[in-house]
C-alpha cells in the first residue's frame, strides 16, 4: 500500500492483529528485512513495516535529506493510520529515526528496540559518508555491494549462506542512488546521545558483537544514557544482526515487547 505524504510515496505494510508495532529497516535496504520478524510477531501485534524515503517502493527525490524529515514522514504515515500509539523497531538508520522521532514527538511510541545503530555521529562521518556518496553517483550501486556485506555479515555467516547474500545485496544494487545519498546525508548529521534522557519510553539496545559500523561501545553509551532501557550484545553477529542471528534477535524482540 502506499500512502501520500506531503510531496512524496511511502510505502506500507500491515499485517496481525493487536497492538501496533512499527519496524524501520536499515540504510540500502526495505522493509522486507523485517520478514522473519514480521511473520514472528503478526498472530500478537499489528505490525506497521515502512519503506524509508529512497528505498523500496517510496519516493525517492533527490536529497540530501535530513534525520527529521525521515521522521516527519513517518509522522505523516502514523497520521494518515490514525495511530496514536507504537511500538517501534528500527534497525541502524531505522534506529535514527525512532530516536528523532521519539525526541520530536514524546508519548507515541509504547516502546522502543534500537538495534546496531548510533546516536552520535563519529568525527569522519562527514568524509566517510561524502565517499560512499560520491562512489554511488560515480559507478552506482553496484560498486557498494561487496564492500556493505562485508560489513553487514560476519564472514563466517557470509560463506555459509550465499542464496541469503545474494538476495540482500540485489537490495543493495536496486537502492537508488538518490536516496542513498539522501539518507547517508541524514545519517551524517545524527547527534542525539546528550538528548536521550528526554526520552521515557521503555527501551531494548541490541548490538551484534561483531558490528564494526555501530559497535558495542555506542550501545553501551546509548544504554547509559537511556534512563531504564535494556541491553543485549549478540554473539557472533555484525551489523544486520536481526538476520544474522535471528533465532536470537527474535526472542529478545518478543520478550521484551511481551513485557511492555
Amino acid at each position: 500500500m502506499k500512502a501520500r505524504i506531503g510531496d512524496i510515496d511511502i510505502h506500507y505494510t500491515i499485517e496481525g492483529q493487536g497492538p501496533w508495532v512499527t519496524m524501520s529497516h536499515s540504510l540500502a535496504c526495505d522493509s522486507s528485512m523485517w520478514d522473519a520478524q514480521a511473520a514472528l510477531l503478526a498472530p500478537h501485534f499489528t505490525v506497521l513495516r515502512i519503506d524509508t524515503r529512497g528505498h523500496g517502493q517510496s519516493s525517492a527525490p533527490a536529497g540530501p535529506y535530513s534525520m527529521n524529515m525521515l521522521a516527519g514522514d513517518v509522522h505523516g504515515l502514523l497520521q494518515h493510520l490514525k495511530i496514536e500509539h507504537t511500538h517501534w523497531v528500527g534497525l541502524s538508520m531505522g534506529g535514527m529515526i525512532g530516536q528523532a522521532y521519539a525526541l520530536a514527538h514524546p508519548g507515541v511510541f509504547s516502546s522502543l528496540v534500537l538495534a546496531d545503530t548510533t546516536s552520535r555521529r563519529p568525527p569522519n562521518a562527514a568524509q566517510m559518508w561524502g565517499d560512499r556518496i560520491k562512489m554511488a553517483q560515480e559507478k552506482g550501486m553496484t560498486a557498494l555491494v561487496e564492500g556493505t556485506l562485508s560489513r553487514w555479515f560476519t564472514e563466517p555467516f557470509r560463506q555459509r549462506e550465499p542464496a541469503i547474500m545474494a538476495r540482500i545485496g540485489q537490495g543493495i544494487a536496486n537502492t537508488p542512488v538518490n536516496g542513498f545519498a539522501g539518507c547517508c546525508a541524514a545519517i551524517a548529521e545524527v547527534d542525539y546521545l546528550d538528548r536521550l534522557k528526554e526520552i521515557k519510553a521503555p527501551a531494548l539496545v541490541i548490538v551484534g558483537d561483531q558490528d564494526h559500523g555501530t559497535p558495542p561501545e555506542m550501545a553501551r553509551l546509548i544504554h547509559q544514557n537511556l534512563p531504564g532501557s535494556e541491553l543485549l550484545v549478540i554473539q557472533d553477529a555484525a551489523h544486520i544482526a536481526n538476520i544474522e542471528q535471528a533465532e536470537v534477535f527474535n526472542q529478545a524482540l518478543m520478550g521484551f515487547l511481551q513485557r511492555h
